[in-house]
């Protein structure tokens, strides 16, 4: 494991590039593949490319918030405390990516979203307190961890909510049958531990060791400007003054209240900044220290801000030349009844390379494979579940989700992918034999 381990770190240092390169090489590919494979001119390309560009802006805007709040949270004094008390459980540096791992799993089975946030924050308060310990790994299993398809994931969401796209074909498939199948929850358990034993199992030599080397902000006070009460202008009391949070917070918390009385429990992205923002500012003791900390996370978001709109290209490339039906119905002739679920599975983790949204792929490719699977008279429930975990398996490999995680910890995507690499193959075999083994069952 060792060897490996070394390996493949090795070879992702050396020869991958920065997320943006990756993104621009990408764009050149997809653009070169609508030209040759799905016939189409370049500048038929190029408007696909344009026509897509802008449809990542709301959920762009929506990551940034999501780690702005989010960030701005995990610096509030209370939440700083709740991370020191979760800092000093672990007593070694194996105990402490098993943690980071089992917080981070849970959290973004909640909800992916938060899991984000949850993880890097932790993995980067863990590097700080944890002597010893190998700052890109730990960040590489809290990344690890978005594997898991829990209540935020958007395809069995979808198959389960009246007036689907597709309701006309499969009907409604409750939820019962997909994400809390017993057989998915088992599959869910075993990544778990699957993922805590092997990345404890890769803990480098001393010599190879690369420890947390950012500024500590353990002993920063925000919103400090060296002046007493009596010293500051009207302005400054009132950008430092409890009651303007209160103000500010008081309407987002009444909303949250009355979604979840209507709603239940009802997690989006939307939900989740009014949450992290609500909370934040009840949590901060005055408007200027909560800005400090914005200030602060701003420079996490740059990836997701300017790569975003690129992969929005890159998707919209895929969909309006055909290339992902091209993708579709080429593993649909080589696929049977039993083989399907395992061949859905590898389909859409291949088209999310290239369209790295759930949702979004799901859209162009699900009428293609649910067509397939009623004609092959394979198992709806398992071709949900199994795109669903397609969808996320090469997640491990592909940038884009990494950027909210990369920028808070402050490290490049080079420095997590040979972990992330072992990983793929690792979560792969174990999802591949789950999807062959319940279709002959």
């Amino acid at each position: 494991m060792d060897k490996l381990t070394n390996f493949t770190v090795r070879i992702m240092q050396r020869y991958l590039p920065d997320a943006l390169i990756l993104a621009i090489f990408l764009t050149v590919i997809v653009f070169v593949l609508g030209l040759t494979v799905a016939e189409q001119s370049s500048i038929d390309m190029a408007n696909h490319w344009g026509k897509g560009f802008s449809s990542l802006f709301t959920f762009g805007m929506q990551m940034t918030l999501v780690l702005l709040t989010g960030y701005a949270l995990a610096l509030t004094p209370i939440a700083r405390k709740i991370l020191t008390f979760l800092t000093d459980l672990p007593k070694n540096p194996r105990q402490a990516l098993a943690l980071v791992g089992l917080i981070s799993f849970i959290a973004c089975y909640i909800n992916w979203g938060f899991g984000f946030v949850v993880g890097a924050i932790l993995a980067k308060e863990m590097g700080k307190k944890m002597k010893g310990l190998h700052f890109p790994m730990v960040v590489a299993v809290a990344y690890g961890a978005e594997l898991v398809r829990g209540p935020s994931s958007s395809i069995p969401l979808v198959v389960a909510t009246p007036g689907h796209f597709l309701e006309d074909k499969i009907g409604i498939i409750p939820v019962t049958e997909t994400l809390y199948s017993g057989w998915n929850i088992t599959l869910s358990i075993v990544i778990l531990i699957a993922l805590i034993l092997l990345f404890i199992s890769m803990t480098p030599k001393k010599e190879n060791i690369v420890e947390y080397q950012g500024d500590d902000e353990a002993e920063k006070v925000y919103g400090d400007i060296g002046k007493s009460k009596k010293e500051m202008t009207f302005a400054e009391r009132l950008e430092h003054s409890y009651w303007v949070n209160l103000l500010l917070a008081a309407m987002p918390v009444i909303y949250i209240i009355s979604h979840f009385k209507d709603l239940g429990f009802n997690l989006n992205l939307n939900m989740i900044i009014l949450i992290f923002l609500s909370l934040a500012l009840l949590l901060h003791r005055s408007p200027a220290a909560f800005l400090d900390v914005v200030k602060e996370g701003i420079v996490a978001t740059r990836g997701i801000i300017i790569q975003f709109p690129l992969y929005a290209g890159v998707a919209g490339m895929m969909a309006s030349s055909g290339l992902v039906m091209i993708f579709a119905d080429w593993f649909i002739t080589i696929s049977t009844e039993h083989t399907f679920p395992f061949m859905t599975f590898i389909a859409a983790g291949l088209v999310n390379i290239f369209i790295p949204s759930g949702g979004g792929q799901w859209a162009i490719q699900g009428p293609v494979m649910i067509e397939a699977a009623m004609a092959l008279k394979a198992d709806l429930p398992q071709t949900i579940m199994a795109f669903a975990w397609g969808d996320a398996w090469t997640n491990q490999i592909q940038p884009f989700w990494a950027l909210p995680l990369l920028g808070v910890a402050g490290l490049s995507a080079r420095d997590i992918m040979g972990y992330c690499l072992i990983w793929l193959f690792l979560s792969g075999i174990i999802i591949s034999l789950t999807f062959t083994g319940l279709s002959f069952m």
